[in-house]
């Protein structure tokens, strides 16, 4: 690459896009990479503040900007990622179907050297076919290809980097638990909510079982569940500390494993997460009623992206954990529940 007056660059081959700027009309590319320079281009150029330009005249051993982020790109990409073309030197990682984004933190900071820039979205949310996920490039025009070998080794040791985990499709069953819902003497609002909520993440939902505030009665109704073949269950009221709260002793009636009764969110701090064998039981507190969105929306998602969750994933929920109740609700699109 060598610099050269624009005057006397027609009949050159530009090395790197030329990006214009006219305020509050247009930003973008004048001229891609590999444009043969014209006498006509010059004016242009001029306008755009450009005296002098980088034309090709590139050495063994180095990499244009647009490879070398392709290079990154490829290296750190898993399952459903695609690649846009490179742009202004920059590629972006779109999600190619609707899943959980899963990013390797320690990975990502590796590959972030000097001169090298990647990225991304937080991990553990849930994105939609063609969202962007991440963007790489390295900061000058060329690099040596020797530090995009390193970056490529890094990747290899934490392959991938981010990956997009499709969802599975459950069969579900949805118990109600409260004496004043199971008696008639007020309208469930809960349950519609929550089965909402699976359908629309592909779930099937089994049915819907009403039962009196007794932990006999709720372990019941979930091997009921289990017989007709649930692979998700979830109890919903009665997880709270009151004398009538009988919910999380209902579930551990039931045997199994329980991760955990409390959780380090705000809205959802009584949430309960437990396992039978391989079927997870989630008790959901009554924010999940109230609140657009609170723990149910973050767990959710990974469940149904086949991850067995731990202890250890649930105290990892407090750094990001704090709703902030934003006037219009823009998650997953924010830090709740996103601190890995």
């Amino acid at each position: 690459m060598k610099t050269v007056p624009v005057q006397d660059a027609v009949g050159m081959v530009l090395c790197h896009d030329l990006t214009q700027i006219i305020p509050g009309q247009f930003k973008g590319p004048a001229f891609r990479k590999g444009h043969i320079l014209q006498q006509e281009d010059i004016a242009r150029l001029l306008d755009m503040g450009k005296e002098h330009i980088y034309v090709w005249d590139m050495n063994e051993g180095l990499l244009h900007e647009d490879t070398a982020a392709l290079r990154i790109a490829q290296a750190a990409a898993g399952k459903g990622v695609r690649l846009s073309t490179p742009r202004e030197g920059k590629i972006e990682l779109i999600a190619e179907y609707d899943g959980l984004l899963k990013i390797d933190v320690e990975g990502l900071y590796a590959v972030n050297a000097e001169q090298i820039v990647f990225a991304s979205l937080h991990t553990h949310q849930r994105v939609t076919a063609g969202k962007i996920l991440a963007g790489t490039r390295i900061i000058p025009l060329v690099i040596e290809e020797g530090r995009i070998e390193q970056v490529e080794e890094v990747c290899r040791r934490h392959q991938p980097i981010l990956q997009v985990l499709p969802f599975q499709s459950l069969d579900v069953g949805v118990i109600t638990t409260g004496s004043e819902v199971y008696h008639g003497r007020i309208q469930d609002r809960f349950g519609p909510i929550v089965m909402k909520k699976l359908e629309d993440l592909g779930c099937r939902v089994l049915g819907q079982t009403f039962v009196s505030d007794r932990a006999e009665l709720i372990k019941d109704a979930v091997h009921a569940f289990l017989e007709q073949g649930a692979t998700l269950i979830t109890v919903t009221g009665g997880m709270s500390v009151d004398p009538d709260d009988v919910t999380p002793s209902g579930i551990r009636a039931c045997g199994g494993r329980v991760v955990t009764y409390g959780a380090p969110m705000l809205p959802g701090a009584m949430f309960m997460l437990a396992y039978l064998g391989d079927v997870p039981v989630l008790g959901l507190p009554g924010c999940v009623m109230y609140h657009q969105t609170s723990i149910f929306d973050v767990m959710l998602p990974r469940i149904l992206a086949g991850e067995e969750i731990t202890r250890e994933d649930i105290v990892r929920l407090a750094h990001g954990g704090l709703c902030v109740n934003c006037s219009a609700c823009r998650y997953p699109d924010c830090g709740f529940g996103k601190g890995a």
